[in-house]
């Protein structure tokens, strides 16, 4: 079976330009414990673009209600968080802004914009010490960047930003102006192509990168947790794996391929009953049979070695 289904790829156009499925919230957890099978009704990709439109607007109080409804599903998803603060620092709110902002980098450390307004928010905070180490975690990127990498230019404009910031007098109105992650539709779309032909070419740390800049497009999609999950399992990276499996059937909780690959997952973890209750799933899923059921059923049936 090859790694990826193209049909997943044109489907995904098709719901970025129209909708996406309904999202359920995750309780998390260990591979002990399955997905949620509830949606609300909402969808997350169209409340993530409703709150990037409000924040582009200055609707701020708008743009925070479409971003704490997307946390609610995908609370550790970096975009989200670094979104919601900005929308909190656009009511004043500079301690709820802190906190996104803080959710922000720690799900992702190399997330510039978010160490910028992190670090100028705890100046409007008073915690100037606070601020100072997160400029160095920015000259800490850059001199690992060494003005080679893609967001060489970003880093460096932060740092000076943030410097700026801890050198103005203290009754100094502080504002930045970080480069925004509003990737358009088009470019999300690009992004995601880009990514399913890389995984097909089993260049996956590559496809991780275009990934990425599609989920700051279009924020936390099944169809892209999904592939970040293929990705980072085929590197072995497990934990990684697991987590945005679990993430995609939070977004949609009869997502066939996330429920497959997480069952492929479970079989190479050794953990066949778990994976036998994914393909309980699909099977409630896929009444009259479907590929991701056959698929799993040879996993489980090779214990992870299924044939070619």
């Amino acid at each position: 079976m090859p790694a990826t289904r193209p049909a997943l790829a044109a489907s995904f156009l098709i719901l970025a330009a129209t909708s996406a499925p309904a999202v359920a919230n995750s309780s998390g957890g260990s591979m002990g414990s399955m997905p949620s099978v509830s949606a609300p009704e909402f969808d997350i990709a169209e409340e993530y673009r409703r709150g990037i439109d409000a924040l582009k607007a200055s609707q701020f109080a708008d743009a925070k209600k479409a971003f704490d409804k997307v946390l609610g599903v995908a609370p550790t998803d970096a975009n989200a968080n670094f979104l919601a603060g900005m929308a909190r620092a656009g009511l004043n709110d500079f301690k709820g802004a802190a906190k996104n902002y803080e959710r922000a980098v720690k799900a992702d450390s190399k997330l510039v914009a978010a160490h910028q307004e992190l670090a100028v928010t705890y100046l409007k905070l008073g915690r100037r010490d606070k601020a100072e180490a997160q400029l160095a975690k920015l000259q800490k990127l850059e001199a690992s960047c060494a003005g080679t990498c893609k967001d060489a230019q970003a880093i460096k404009d932060a740092v000076t930003a943030v410097q700026a910031a801890l050198a103005a007098p203290p009754q100094a109105s502080l504002t930045t102006m970080p480069p925004l992650l509003f990737a358009s539709s088009e470019a999300g779309d690009h992004a995601y192509l880009d990514a399913v032909a890389l995984i097909n070419d089993h260049r996956y740390p590559e496809a991780i990168q275009s990934l990425e800049r599609a989920r700051a497009a279009f924020g936390a999609h099944p169809d892209i947790l999904t592939y970040l999950g293929f990705a980072n399992r085929k590197l072995h990276r497990f934990d990684a794996a697991e987590h945005y499996y679990r993430m995609a059937l939070a977004a949609e909780p009869e997502h066939r391929q996330a429920t497959e690959y997480y069952g492929e997952l479970m079989v190479e973890r050794g953990d066949l009953a778990g994976a036998k209750a994914m393909l309980a799933r699909l099977e409630g899923l896929c009444t009259f049979g479907c590929a991701e059921a056959d698929e799993l059923r040879q996993w489980i049936a090779a214990k992870g070695q299924p044939a070619s």
